[in-house]
């Protein structure tokens, strides 16, 4: 994709979020601007920061996440996953910086599941996917980018209930964790502009009961927000590419 990796001085956003605290414990040459020193959605403070920290990389993971509060704080939402992802793509078009995006599998519609990096997104099923969807297409004008499709939960399962209803293939975040790592060390070897990054197609409930066995059984027709049927990825791409490396 582009000649860089982490040889270079690679940013990343987010560095406070769950993702990104687990990409720092694999990738400790990163440099973690603090939100207060790097806020995305002031483009002020982006030039600042990048200006004083000169990165030749950025890897965008800060964003809105909460997928039933973005139905009641749209603006909130926008600005962080949307404005603020611009901002930062000016400040890197501008700097001829590389960019890989951390974005989300409910960028599809989610009634077939299996989707492949080729097949068009949307229409999207709530606010937090079409925020998500619009940022990606944001990224899309930088020259050197790339765009990480994948989905993750917290280290344990944090809910009483998981929905049987809601097929993914999002996994725990220090599964996924790795891989990203991985990806933004071999970047120049990744010949791609969208990459799935995820595990083999499961339930959520069953993803549950893999850190929770008591975990009960639940309908996503009660999460109060619209959500997929089947949202899983083909991460067919991603297994050759590691496969390719451990030869």
């Amino acid at each position: 994709m582009v000649g860089c990796g982490m040889a270079t001085r690679t940013l990343l956003t987010g560095g406070s979020g769950r993702l990104g605290r687990e990409l720092k414990e694999r990738l400790p040459d990163l440099l973690c601007p603090t939100s207060k020193e790097l806020d995305i959605t002031c483009p002020d403070s982006i030039s600042a920061a990048l200006e004083r920290l000169e990165p030749q990389l950025i890897v965008h993971a800060a964003a809105y996440t909460d997928v039933a509060g973005a139905e009641s704080d749209r603006q909130l939402c926008w600005q962080v996953n949307v404005a603020g992802t611009r901002n930062l793509v000016r400040a890197a078009w501008e700097r001829g910086l590389a960019f890989i995006h951390i974005s989300t599998d409910y960028v599809f519609f989610g009634d077939a599941g299996m989707y492949r990096e080729g097949d068009p997104p949307g229409p999207t099923r709530n606010y937090y996917a079409l925020s998500k969807l619009t940022a990606e297409e944001v990224v899309r004008v930088l020259e050197h980018h790339l765009v990480i499709r994948t989905s993750f939960r917290p280290r344990a399962w944090p809910y009483p209930v998981a929905f049987d209803d809601l097929f993914t293939s999002q996994d725990y975040v220090d599964v996924i964790a790795p891989d990203i790592a991985l990806a933004i060390e071999r970047l120049n070897e990744i010949p791609f502009s969208t990459l799935h990054i995820a595990t083999e197609r499961k339930s959520v409930y069953d993803l549950a009961r893999k850190r929770k066995a008591d975990v009960r059984r639940g309908s996503k027709a009660g999460a109060g927000v619209s959500l997929p049927d089947d949202i899983s990825l083909d991460i067919t791409r991603w297994r050759e590419l590691k496969a390719g490396w451990s030869q």
